[in-house]
Formats: C-alpha cells, structure tokens, sequence
C-alpha cells in the first residue's frame, strides 16, 4: 500500500491532541421528520434537497421525498413511494446522490441476513438491491440498475458516488468489506478491494457519553467500508470503514481499469492520516473531503493542502450521515442517531424526536 505522507498540520492535530482550527459557524435546522429516520441526503443544482428514509425500524410512510419549505413531499411520485413489484417501487431506500448533470441516483439497499450491519438480527438470506437513476430537470426515473453479478447473501451496499465522465458508479459495501464498480453502459459491476486492512474495520468499540455501542449480547456495532467520497474532477475516490481511524483514497483511472487486480490495486491506495471515527463524507469543489464524527459531536474537512480542520461542533451533531452541497454555499445532512437505537442501549429507545436534517455555512 502506497503511504501518503500529510502535511505538518495534521500530524500535530493527530498526535498533540487535535489542535485544529475551529471555525465559528451555526447550525441551522432544515426540516424534522417525526418518529422517520432519515439517511440519504443530497442537493441538485437548483438547491431542491432530496431526502431518503430506510425504514428499516418500521416507521414512516415515505422511502424517498423532496423537502419543499420544510415539508416532505414523495419523491418522483407518490408510486415510487408504495409497495409493489421491487423493479418500480422503493423499498429500503439507504443512500442518495445527485451527479452533476443534476441526476439523482437512489440506492434501494435492503442486504441479506449475512450482510446487514444494523445490530437488529434481521434479513432474508438474498438481499435486493438497485440503483435508480431519476432527472431532477423531468421529475422522472430514466434508468434502474439491478446488479445481477453482485453476491447478495453477502452485499450490503451502502453509499454511492457517480463518475460521470467514466460513466461509472463507485458504491460502499460492508458487508462485503469492498467497493463495487458498476459499469453504467453495460450494467455489470465488479468488486475490488475485498477483505482488505483498509476496507475492513478495525476491532474499535464505539462510545458515546461513556456508554459502549453494543448489543445485548456485548458485540460491538461495526462497520466495514461505508464513508466515500468523489472529487468534483473525479480523479480521487476517499473511503474508509466507521471502524477505523484512517481515511484513503485511489485515483479512479485505477479502480476503471479492469486489468488490475486486487493486488495491483492495493499499491495504488493513499493512506491519508488519521480522521478518527466517521460517517457521511462529501468532496466540494475546492478540493475540500468533508466528514462526520458523531463521538466527538463535530463535522470536520481535510482541506486541498491536507491540514484537518473542525467546520462545527454541536450536541446535535448525532451521527450525522449523509451530506448534500447546495449551490447558495450550505453543507446539508441528516442525523440518523444511530447511537441512540434500542439495540444498542439494552431495548431502550434513547432517540432525541424528532429526526432532524441540517445545514451549516461551507468554508470560505
């Protein structure tokens, strides 16, 4: 593995007890959702902010809504939003992204018994998944992609980025502890990476406010690769596992070339220093990889010339998971306050209603 020496400033911040810059920002209440958790959250160019609901706890009544003036409204359309046949209805839809011909790609990833990282115990032993693509300009779905060569007793798909120049799809899968390549134009996709130090998640237990996120049974909640990002130029693709201190990144020109393998790949991966435990990630266009940490309550960003800065910290901050960058300069992202489910507080539900998305001003 290719080490990628960070500058000075966060290697103080990383070893003299985080001496970052903490800048003086507010944090701004978007809409709240009830008793729905939101995840999947994602902004078009014209600032319509998109927000999708797993509903893997059995509350709410939407997979998939646009938040107009601070109320929910199904997204394409109330159908989509119904159950019926999987191929044209949602059905746990886990992460949203909006790609920059302003196409929003919905992830309906509901995994396998073997692939599920939710602590409920809960899966068929085949997951289902697709990728649908919908024109935010049209309101309508253009394409569905049904990754017929993934391994679903295994797969977890998690988070996905679009390369649009490459006319490929970058997704995070932790239960395979790989990242999938998904072909746009001929529908296959490939998995790379598998099973490797730094797509898989270190034995790390998580703890907020003193108490170990674990099961009734004492096993800990853990995640492989989740968090990825993809750079406005598309040339580097970031990723890490929740469980894990470090974050890396490949250039894309290597995980689109179909001639290397595993081993070849893992010589191109930069490690880039410690980041600490994190959720949602987002690239800006100012070369900016931002990130979450629900233990220490704050969003923080490794800026273009690699010094780790604090953008906000704030009590609300619970587990904050998936980000959205809107045009007028505002980072947008949902809570999931994953920490606070009864499966890891001994059956108690500890959740802070209602769900709530955010937004906080971007760096100048």
């Amino acid at each position: 593995m290719k080490k990628f020496i960070l500058p000075i400033a966060i290697t103080i911040c990383t070893m003299m007890g985080c001496q970052r810059s903490l800048e003086n920002r507010k944090l701004v209440q978007v809409a709240e959702f009830g008793h729905s958790m939101a995840i999947g959250l994602s902004v078009n160019t014209e600032n319509r902010i998109f927000v999708s609901f797993p509903n893997y706890n059995g509350v709410g009544n939407l997979a998939l809504a646009e938040i107009i003036d601070g109320s929910l409204h199904p997204y394409p359309d109330t159908e989509w939003n119904t159950k019926g046949d999987y191929g044209h209805h949602f059905l746990r839809v886990q992460d949203i992204y909006v790609d920059a011909q302003d196409f929003l790609w919905v992830l309906d990833s509901k995994p396998g018994s073997a692939g599920n990282i939710f602590g409920d115990g809960q899966g068929e032993a085949q997951g289902l998944f697709k990728l649908v693509k919908i024109n935010t300009k049209t309101d309508k779905v253009e394409d569905t992609f049904l990754f017929e060569d993934l391994d679903k007793s295994k797969s977890a798909l998690n988070d996905v980025r679009v390369d649009v120049d490459k006319q490929l799809a970058y997704l995070s899968d932790p239960g395979q502890a790989a990242i999938i390549v998904l072909d746009l134009q001929s529908k296959t996709s490939r998995s790379v990476l598998a099973q490797m130090s730094y797509t898989l998640a270190d034995k790390i237990t998580l703890e907020y406010d003193g108490i170990k996120m674990q099961d009734k049974d004492g096993k800990p909640f853990s995640s492989n690769i989740n968090s990825i990002a993809l750079t406005r130029d598309y040339k580097y693709f970031y990723f890490k596992p929740i469980n894990k201190q470090n974050l890396y990144r490949i250039e894309t020109r290597y995980l689109a070339d179909q001639e290397l393998t595993d081993d070849d790949l893992a010589t191109k991966v930069e490690d880039r220093g410690e980041v600490g435990i994190t959720h949602g990630m987002i690239a800006d266009g100012k070369g900016n990889i931002f990130f979450a940490s629900s233990e220490n309550y704050n969003i923080s960003y490794i800026d273009a010339d690699g010094r780790l800065k604090t953008l906000i910290e704030d009590p609300n901050l619970l587990w904050p998971d998936s980000f959205g960058i809107g045009p007028d300069g505002y980072l947008y992202f949902t809570c999931a306050q994953m920490q606070r489910l009864p499966q890891w507080n001994g059956g108690q539900d500890k959740t802070e209603y209602p769900y709530k998305a955010f937004k906080v001003k971007l760096p100048e």
